[in-house]
């Protein structure tokens, strides 16, 4: 265990791998869509090491739907904008969770919010990040017991390093994203009214920061480039009504390769993400559920390092070009520059790179007949932490 003996005390010093095996797990995720998908490695990884514990989750409402029924999971807290606003909800949830009587939480979020839950769970040993530009912020270092400064940059490699000291070293990259029922009865059914061919690809437009959106225009062309060059016609993601205005200007501007997707609720999208033959979209939710669900991916990188953002594995490409230094990151969520720095040339040769690729050749392969019919599921995703 490694701890950073500036950003806070270690207020138990105790080595956690002296101790008994954990019994009782509790996970804490709050944020967004993505960030809970870039967790989900470390529950596959607790659930393979130990296979007796009980495993639990704090997450907020918006990313929630993505764990329930998850094979690892025993047991989701779900943390309401509601409870947060009033004391005495928020005071309830938390007694809720500390009746649960964890013995260990990963405080997997690096913030004030997230390590006060951590604490106040009762648990003896809270395991954290230790400070640095994106974890270990506010005071979760001082909340947190048990620092681990990590070594690797990419998130989910840094996030698994929070299970060191619990004796788990390298585990392999597992998501295990589990399928609901009714999302794919609507989204069979939905292929059907559309006629959904069988080889397609999809865009995302959308994204959870002004910076991270990509031209339009741009993404037409990429559109374009997919349809004559690989025979695939691309279905456009999207959500709200900005996100719809883009989607729109996208199908008007890509010669008829390109048409809106239905819009749907989280899991509905994951199903049609199961389905694509190839991903292209923004560091965002949508991006990083793809790559969870095995779908080849381009992943277009902007104001964030790409070594700490980009996908991991062969199946998947990230492109950057320009990247906000460190002092300059104050302004991530609205400066444009990088994301406007990606040329189409550089999203086409991403996606022609991952054609080329043997394992994603079955995926890509040019169908004679546009219009034809069948879904498309991802096998196991495993890699290597190494």
């Amino acid at each position: 265990m490694m701890a950073n003996p500036i950003a806070g005390p270690l207020l138990n010093k105790q080595s956690l791998n002296n101790r008994s095996a954990p019994e009782r797990i509790l996970i804490v995720r709050l944020s967004a869509v993505g960030d809970t998908i870039l967790t989900l490695p470390v529950l596959c990884a607790l659930r393979d090491r130990f296979p007796a514990a009980k495993i639990a989750w704090v997450v907020g409402k918006g990313a929630s739907d993505l764990l329930r029924g998850h094979q690892d999971l025993d047991e989701l807290f779900v943390l309401s904008k509601d409870q947060t606003a009033s004391p005495r909800a928020y005071w309830k949830f938390l007694q809720s969770i500390r009746r649960w009587k964890p013995d260990t939480v990963i405080e997997a979020q690096g913030l004030t919010k997230s390590a006060l839950i951590a604490r106040c769970s009762g648990a003896a040993y809270r395991i954290g990040l230790s400070c640095s530009e994106f974890e270990g912020r506010e005071f979760s270092t001082w909340l947190n017991n048990h620092l681990v400064k990590p070594e690797h940059d990419q998130v989910v490699l840094r996030g698994l390093e929070l299970l060191r000291p619990l004796g788990i070293e390298a585990p392999e990259v597992e998501y295990r994203v589990p399928r609901d029922i009714q999302a794919i009865a609507s989204v069979d059914v939905q292929f059907r009214e559309l006629a959904v061919p069988e080889h397609w690809g999809m865009i995302n437009v959308g994204a959870g920061w002004p910076s991270k959106i990509w031209p339009a225009e741009r993404y037409a062309a990429v559109a374009r480039h997919l349809g004559e060059r690989w025979g695939l016609q691309s279905w456009i993601a999207w959500g709200g009504h900005e996100e719809g205005k883009i989607a729109q200007a996208v199908v008007a501007a890509s010669d008829s390769w390109a048409r809106m997707m239905p819009p749907t609720n989280l899991l509905e999208l994951a199903e049609w993400i199961r389905r694509a033959r190839i991903f292209v979209g923004s560091d965002t939710g949508p991006m990083h559920l793809s790559v969870a669900l095995n779908t080849p991916t381009v992943a277009l990188i902007g104001p964030m390092p790409v070594e700490r953002v980009g996908p991991l594995g062969a199946l998947h490409r990230s492109v950057q070009r320009d990247r906000l230094s460190e002092q300059e990151r104050s302004n991530r969520k609205s400066d444009h520059r990088p994301m406007l720095s990606i040329q189409v040339d550089d999203v086409t040769e991403a996606c022609d790179t991952l054609a080329s690729q043997s394992a994603v050749a079955d995926r890509l392969a040019y169908c004679d007949d546009p219009h034809g019919a069948g879904p498309h599921g991802a096998g196991p995703h495993r890699l290597r932490a190494a």
